[in-house]
């Protein structure tokens, strides 16, 4: 099986050093600097602690700055991973019509929603499944990709049927990577449980210039995303999903003290004065919101408050 990994990032540095250890072929997309980061090999420092080096040659890298895409490349692979930043989809779904063949299939793992209505719109609704993933990790400046937190990559159609055999293989893939893949009959509840988290954490953290733990240390910041969580939640049951029983405080909880020393993405976006995923996380909450008449203040504070902060960097 041929799997291109498009925006290898932290995340997708993570899926492509595990993928390394199975008999898939390896496409890797990035860009600029990224790309020339990754071209000899890509380092990857483990939960537990050691570093495993992945060499060049294991992977095929493409710039997508430099050009068209070599023939060599184009329908040639069976899976698509859409793995870069929110604001990177729309380029990157073009890359995935150009890489996939007949009967790829591309999904996304990325933060916050609408990510599969674009990738659809260039490879169809049949060639997408949704994706979610909890595996948390960051990438320093030169290159190094720190996987801080084990987790899961959830999978399923969008209309909640069987996977085909493509997709199948693929998970069974995931499986040997250790990835720990976990097929969902209702992938939308997955997509917006990653989101409450992400407006719980994200803006907050970044905002304040802290680490994850910092929540749960400071009751002020704490309210904060429980609220922004909250709001989430209410949008997601008037949009028609089943959260299921659901204790928002005792998952937040959980997940913060499992990740307590991550600096999340959102924070160092605005440390490197680069656009955040902001319009996807609580923008998309305050936009479902106002459509549904379900109130979301908390979101469309952090929303102006991050928004702010990207224009300030910009000005003298």
């Amino acid at each position: 099986m041929k799997v291109a990994i498009l925006g290898t990032g932290a995340l997708g540095g993570v899926i492509a050093g595990c993928l390394a250890d199975t008999r898939a072929e390896l496409v890797c997309v990035s860009r600029g600097r990224s790309a020339e980061l990754i071209e000899s090999g890509l380092a990857i420092f483990t939960p537990e602690g050691p570093m495993e080096m992945i060499p060049g040659e294991r992977y095929f890298l493409i710039d997508s700055e430099k050009g068209p895409l070599e023939e060599i490349v184009c329908g040639s692979c069976d899976v698509a991973i859409v793995a870069g930043k929110a604001n990177s989809t729309s380029s990157l779904s073009s890359i995935a019509e150009d890489i996939l063949s007949e009967n790829g299939v591309a999904v996304s793992i990325q933060n916050g929603l609408g990510h599969a209505e674009i990738i659809a719109s260039r490879v169809g609704w049949d060639s997408v499944i949704g994706g979610s993933t909890t595996h948390s990790a960051w990438r320093d400046g030169e290159g190094s990709v720190h996987w801080t937190g084990r987790g899961s990559i959830f999978l399923g159609t969008m209309d909640g049927s069987e996977p085909d055999p493509t997709t199948s293989e693929f998970v069974s893939l995931l499986e040997e990577a250790g990835l720990n893949p976990k097929w969902s009959s209702d992938i939308e509840k997955e997509i917006w449980r990653k989101l409450m988290i992400n407006v719980a954490i994200n803006p907050i953290c970044a905002i304040a210039g802290v680490r994850n733990g910092a929540l749960s240390q400071i009751p002020e910041l704490w309210a904060q995303s429980l609220e922004a969580m909250r709001e989430a939640g209410s949008v997601a049951r008037a949009s028609g999903i089943d959260l299921g029983v659901m204790d928002n405080e005792e998952y937040l909880r959980k997940v913060v003290t499992a990740t307590s020393e991550n600096r999340v993405s959102m924070l160092q976006d605005l440390m490197a004065g680069r656009k955040t995923e902001i319009d996807f996380l609580c923008g998309a909450v305050v936009s479902k919101g106002e459509k549904l008449g379900i109130p979301t203040p908390r979101n469309e504070v952090l929303l102006a408050l991050v928004r702010g902060i990207e224009m300030s960097q910009h000005h003298e």
